[in-house]
């Protein structure tokens, strides 16, 4: 009798165990496996509000057409950052966009920009490029392919409102240093050619400093043809 109310126990523990394991089971859903991607990517506050990285961008909201570019180019090795190829090596194609259309479908709210502490001159430099850009130096607006409100134009031009400054200085200096390309022809590179480190400062302090609008989505559509011929948005795809 003693023996049978040990089995009895021990059986019991067991079945419980096992429920409880099935309780705790990670979930295979899409958003789970993309907790990778968030703990970098969309990081958040003790109250659960997404805050803003010093480095990682924001890629919840961006237009699908430039994720999956930006994926690929990570895949072919033209950006370099060797966690991002690690974790996009043997991808296929079709898992790509699945992760694009996710996280282009989720909206997050952005916090208040933080205050700047560039001087009055150079923030107004950085808003000159970023609105009217530099005829002399044959810059472009950043409006002119980002769109009005800076909040990008899809299928595929990614938007600048509420990146990070030094994530901004970061690419500028990838793309001069070949170290960040695009499908050719490379428009961000023949731009960041063309400024100054002191206008490169100035652009990404004032974009920084620029209070997201409440609707973040992208722009719809976008006068043609673009300032400057760029692969990643060709004008077939108007």
């Amino acid at each position: 009798m003693r023996l049978f109310a040990h089995t009895a126990v021990a059986v019991s523990l067991s079945l419980s165990a096992t429920a409880q394991a099935a309780s705790d089971a990670v979930p295979d859903t899409l958003a789970q496996r993309l907790t990778a991607c968030t703990s970098c990517h969309a990081r958040k506050d003790p109250q659960g509000v997404p805050g803003t990285d010093r480095y990682f961008p924001r890629i919840a909201g961006k237009p699908a057409g430039y994720l999956y570019n930006q994926l690929i180019n990570f895949r072919e090795g033209r950006r370099q950052y060797p966690l991002m190829t690690y974790m996009v090596d043997h991808l296929p194609d079709a898992y790509l966009h699945d992760i694009a259309d996710y996280f282009s479908n989720e909206h997050l709210p952005y916090p208040p920009p933080a205050a700047s502490d560039a001087a009055p001159a150079v923030l107004e430099r950085g808003r000159q490029l970023a609105t009217k850009g530099d005829a002399t130096l044959k810059v472009p607006a950043c409006m002119a392919c980002h769109g009005e409100r800076l909040t990008g134009v899809a299928p595929a031009i990614p938007g600048l409102a509420g990146l990070p400054r030094d994530y901004i200085n970061a690419q500028f200096g990838a793309w001069r240093n070949k170290t960040r390309k695009a499908q050719a022809p490379d428009c961000m590179a023949a731009i960041a050619a063309r400024l100054s480190l002191a206008d490169v400062a100035a652009v990404s302090s004032w974009l920084a400093a620029q209070p997201v609008p409440p609707d973040a989505s992208p722009a719809t559509s976008i006068a043609r043809p673009l300032p400057l011929a760029c692969g990643s948005m060709p004008e077939a795809a108007r």
